[in-house]
């Protein structure tokens, strides 16, 4: 059997009623649904993983209403190309629906693009997005659209998908599909529709025999998916492996392996502000307070990747990755933190201090709120011994420095400061 189209888009459904899933917004009584019977729907970001039903739903949407439909991909779209659809809804006398796939990918300025038109209704919006919105859309942007949250599809779902293709071979090729199990097709989809129909459709047409008939078992899915799928699956346990593997070779200090898992990464399609994210974190659970320069090489490596994109967004990605990697590493700010919110679990809220409380008010005063404080900059070297810890943890430490040049310098310091304390 051979057909241009992929199943998943052979199978979209065009209404309301054949759309399976989301039942808290498309099903009877909802808000959108009411709203799309109305004809009346506001500009909206459709929020959700992948497979869920993002664009299905803005094409049924517009099918519904009897609307020009317009649709722009924010990975191959520019600011240009915003605006000659915007041209175009204006000739068309307005109300078209402009669909943008991962709208989070639009920068600034692209977003801004958009204000005036929305806001004079010349185009209704849906966006599409995987991130979530509250940082990814503009604020502008944002206050002028529903936001609409999409959850992976339920197992009942996707059953229901998987039946409509088998059904679907049946008709259209004669070929008879026995689904003897489903876990694997059902593991393997993550509560992605297109994912599950894309996984049905390999295992099918590797499992057919001459006869006609696919037998599917979760042994046969399992072996076929695995040896035929791509080695990088931006939503499957190999996504996961190779994080991991980018997470360890920085901390590990091997610029080397770092920049190999990068590449496998930028090379799978991973989405550049994700890679960025996790610098930040590295720079902070693992280089720390071994040297304060990374954060703010990571800070300024998110920024410059959010303002260049890609591909040039991959150069930066990978000096601050070999950056990171050949940083001297500290994780004691992790560690302290880690240990002071168990050290609150354990003892609940302890009363400040007296002298540390705050005192607004007369009584306060009189009741000796911040009586004994002693103002730091008032002493010499800025500095004086006083108790900042509740009574029962005076003796308590979270912050240990740790062997390296910049921590060995901040426990000089403490030592200087506070004596004995940090002899321990």
């Amino acid at each position: 059997m051979q057909s241009k189209k992929p199943l998943a888009e052979q199978l979209r459904p065009q209404t309301l009623d054949e759309y399976i899933g989301q039942e808290h917004l498309a099903g009877a009584g909802s808000a959108l649904r009411k709203a799309i019977d109305k004809g009346q729907i506001p500009s909206m970001i459709l929020w959700g993983p992948p497979g869920t039903g993002k664009t299905t739903l803005a094409r049924i949407i517009a099918n519904t209403l009897f609307r020009p439909f317009y649709t722009l991909s924010a990975v191959s779209s520019g600011v240009k190309d915003v605006r000659e659809v915007i041209t175009k809804a204006k000739q068309g006398g307005g109300g078209a629906i402009l669909f943008i796939d991962e709208i989070h990918r639009f920068s600034k300025s692209q977003q801004d693009s958009l204000l005036n038109a929305v806001e004079e209704g010349i185009v209704t919006l849906i966006g599409a997005t995987t991130e979530n919105p509250s940082f990814e859309v503009i604020s502008p942007l944002l206050s002028r659209a529903q936001v609409y949250v999409l959850k992976p599809l339920e197992e009942s779902d996707l059953l229901k998908i998987l039946d409509l293709a088998v059904e679907h071979y049946k008709k259209k090729y004669a070929v008879n599909v026995a689904l003897k199990e489903t876990d694997a097709l059902l593991k393997i989809s993550g509560g992605d529709a297109r994912k599950l129909l894309n996984a049905f459709e390999l295992a099918e047409s590797m499992l057919r025999s001459g006869s006609g008939k696919s037998v599917l078992t979760n042994d046969a899915v399992q072996q076929v998916i695995q040896e035929n799928l791509a080695k990088y699956d931006k939503t499957g346990e190999m996504h996961y492996d190779i994080i991991s593997a980018f997470i360890k070779s920085v901390r590990g200090s091997d610029p080397d392996a770092a920049v190999y898992w990068l590449a496998r990464m930028i090379e799978g399609g991973e989405e550049p502000k994700f890679i960025a994210r996790r610098l930040l974190i590295l720079a902070a659970e693992d280089i720390g307070l071994a040297n304060p320069n990374a954060l703010l090489m990571a800070q300024n490596c998110f920024k410059a990747v959010e303002a260049v994109g890609f591909p040039e967004g991959r150069i930066i990605l990978s000096e601050a990755t070999i950056y990171l990697a050949s940083s001297p590493k500290s994780n004691s700010a992790y560690q302290a933190i880690n240990e002071a919110q168990q050290k609150v679990k354990e003892t609940g809220d302890l009363p400040v201090p007296l002298h540390l409380r705050n005192a607004p008010t007369k009584l306060m005063k009189n009741l000796n709120y911040g009586k004994e404080y002693k103002y730091a900059h008032s002493y010499p070297g800025n500095f004086v011994e006083q108790q900042f810890m509740p009574d029962m943890l005076k003796d308590v430490r979270f912050y240990n420095p740790q062997n390296n040049p910049q921590e060995n310098s901040i426990l000089k310091r403490l030592k200087f400061w506070w004596k004995s304390r940090f002899d321990k």
